[in-house]
């Protein structure tokens, strides 16, 4: 099944960071367009992540080890460690989790795909 990213409804997930999401029956993908200088909180999850930056400069910083970003870039973040990011410049990112974000998905935030 086809979809446009750009049809999809945004979300805003934390400050300056707002979020387009396809959810699957075992994954949600999300495609996040971020405010030069916007700042993720630390926080952790029971999701497995994997985040690919596509565009711009972004500080990741996964159980207290700093990772430079630059686009084509790709971090893996195990269930459960924290980790918080900063955005250098405007960034576009796609992050992959699993198993799907509930928390997201209940708020009827993007599109349900099954």
């Amino acid at each position: 099944m086809k979809h446009t990213v750009s049809a999809i409804p945004t979300f805003e997930i934390s400050r300056g960071f707002n979020a387009r999401f396809i959810h699957t029956d075992s994954m949600t993908i999300a495609f996040v367009e971020v405010d030069e200088g916007a700042e993720l909180p630390q926080h952790s999850h029971i999701h497995e992540q994997v985040t690919t930056l596509l565009e711009g400069r972004f500080d990741l910083t996964v159980g207290g080890q700093l990772q430079e970003l630059n686009p084509g870039d790709v971090c893996v973040i195990p269930s459960n460690v924290p980790h918080s990011g900063k955005a250098h410049t405007r960034c576009r990112i796609m992050d992959v989790f699993n198993p799907v974000r509930e928390d997201f998905r209940k708020g009827e935030v993007g599109y349900a795909v099954r």
